[in-house]
């Protein structure tokens, strides 16, 4: 892993929150000449120790209005008051906080903490689709928030312009991974380059990584286990085109699940693909395309 910074595109500096960066930018598989639009869908770590000049320029430079937060209210708890953690909810003025949690308070059981665990710190990808997998299930419960709807129904707003929105969870890696691979297959970006967008979090997360592992490290059911404990905060690649393949197997394709498990209706998707694809150079950059293909290629070689 390399100390170089994180590559700008997609990377934004926003100070006290790693792991920020643009979702867009990337090219459709079967249109090369169309992306995904640019300055619309945002992604990071949790943003507890976000300082107000970041708080100024996620409101007045990116416009960002509304910050969906995947957290549960027992790991925000959890995290509020351990002596590892300290991460306060962060909310500020101009931004809407919506608290959209995806795992249930079932989830945070000692025996669904352990599964959880040491599927992450399973060797290969089997482990993480079967996480993500259950992910997807969750974010699909009747019961529950519908963190996932909720989100892709703002993406769909027909009346005007959706406004840029913030997705994060914890450490922005694998609930807020699993969304923004679902909004990118929607659109049309191919797998390929869906799981490398997910692994620029190995990138993003180099200010956060101790952090993370340490707090993993110091409790069951990771106790003493680095090695596992640094596999569950990896972001690979085949992790996500594990998970994209099983979705493809399970339900039919993303479409198939984001309208039978989410219940969008087919109007709303296309709805999403016309509010999120654009034509290359639409961000008023007629080079756009390229430097998408040059960061590619340079976080490629940083990974």
């Amino acid at each position: 892993m390399s100390d170089s910074p994180p590559p700008s595109p997609p990377f934004i500096d926003i100070p006290g929150l790693p792991n920020f960066r643009d979702a867009g930018g990337y090219p459709l598989a079967a249109d090369p000449a169309k992306m995904v639009r640019r300055g619309l869908i945002f992604r990071s770590s949790e943003p507890s120790k976000v300082t107000d000049a970041g708080t100024a320029m996620m409101t007045h430079d990116l416009a960002i209005r509304v910050v969906y937060d995947l957290r549960s209210q027992t790991e925000i708890d959890r995290d509020a008051t351990a002596a590892s953690a300290s991460r306060q909810v962060k909310e500020w003025a101009g931004a809407q906080r919506v608290f959209v949690p995806v795992f249930t308070h079932e989830d945070y059981s000692p025996e669904a903490i352990a599964r959880r665990y040491s599927a992450f710190a399973r060797e290969g990808s089997t482990g993480f689709a079967e996480v993500y997998r259950h992910i997807l299930v969750t974010a699909a419960s009747k019961q529950g928030a519908q963190p996932f709807a909720t989100i892709l129904r703002h993406l769909a707003s027909s009346s005007a312009a959706p406004s840029p929105i913030l997705i994060h969870c914890t450490a922005g890696k694998d609930r807020t991974g699993v969304i923004v691979a679902l909004l990118l297959s929607l659109c049309g970006v191919a797998d390929e380059v869906v799981a490398h967008e997910y692994a620029l979090t190995d990138l993003g997360l180099q200010a956060r990584r101790a952090e993370f592992i340490a707090q993993l490290v110091a409790q069951p059911p990771l106790q003493g286990k680095p090695a596992e404990a640094e596999r569950m905060v990896s972001s690979r690649k085949e992790n996500m085109l594990a998970t994209l393949a099983l979705v493809r197997e399970e339900w039919g394709g993303v479409e198939e699940y984001v309208v039978k498990e989410l219940g969008l209706s087919i109007e709303e998707v296309i709805a999403i693909r016309r509010n999120l694809v654009v034509d290359v150079g639409v961000n008023g950059d007629d080079g756009v395309q390229k430097a998408a293909v040059a960061w590619t290629q340079h976080a490629r070689l940083l990974l």
